[in-house]
């Protein structure tokens, strides 16, 4: 009864930690490693202590749910990847004048990469870093939350579908975290994903996404291959 309930709550972990099931899934994942890494959770869960032999053993009996559908791999598999480099990001207290001049900003630098990203309460402005000083100083210096340069955006053009197929914008995300590349932000317009990273990072981001695009294709065309069997 007790190893049931430990498997089942393994099984719960794994369902909800997505790249532990990727590297299961492809077959490099370390079980003993994972098994630890799960086990204070598990306990948690439990109410009581687990060995590590009855994690492992969990671990290895643990279905992995998780894997592209058709779909997926066919939107992933048709998208298009751009890069741009020398961005800044200004992130300042969102208020209506504040609205109001990046309105303004952005009529005022047509041909620039301008993005507004809108939350709650802040607002943050991606811009080409050759126009940062002169919005730097169309803004209230008090109202400055923080500011970053030497950003570049990658910007990835797929197809309609993405918008009502979910997982997608996950797959390019978690492709990126796994490699510990921090996303400094993130903006998803109609069938545009924009992922800015560090300029440093811009190069291997690009790199990991076309290699995902790349790894879609050929799971699609093997897909495909085996039904004309």
């Amino acid at each position: 009864m007790v190893e049931l309930s430990l498997a089942k709550t393994v099984q719960y972990l794994i369902e909800n930690d997505p790249p532990i099931q990727d590297a299961i899934e492809r077959g490099y994942a370390n079980l003993s490693a994972i098994a630890r890494l799960l086990k204070p959770k598990a306990e948690e869960i439990l109410g009581k202590r687990v060995t590590l032999e009855g994690m492992i053993t969990s671990v290895k009996r643990a279905k992995v749910k998780f894997k592209p559908l058709k779909e997926q791999l066919k939107i992933i598999a048709d998208s298009i990847i751009t890069i741009r480099t020398s961005l800044a990001k200004i992130s300042l207290e969102k208020t209506r004048r504040n609205l109001e001049r990046a309105r303004l900003i952005s009529a005022e630098f047509p041909e620039a990469f301008f993005q507004v990203l809108e939350g709650a309460t802040t607002l943050t402005l991606i811009t080409d870093q050759r126009i940062f000083n002169s919005v730097r100083m169309r803004l209230e210096s008090s109202e400055i939350l923080e500011e970053k340069k030497d950003l570049a955006a990658i910007i990835i053009q797929s197809p309609k579908e993405i918008v009502d197929t979910p997982g997608c914008i996950s797959m390019f995300y978690n492709a990126i975290s796994r490699r510990g590349i921090n996303i400094e932000e993130t903006i998803s317009c109609y069938t545009e994903t924009v992922i800015v990273v560090k300029m440093e990072d811009s190069t291997r981001v690009y790199s990991i996404l076309a290699d995902l695009i790349s790894k879609c294709q050929k799971n699609l065309s093997f897909s495909n291959t085996r039904m004309l069997r």
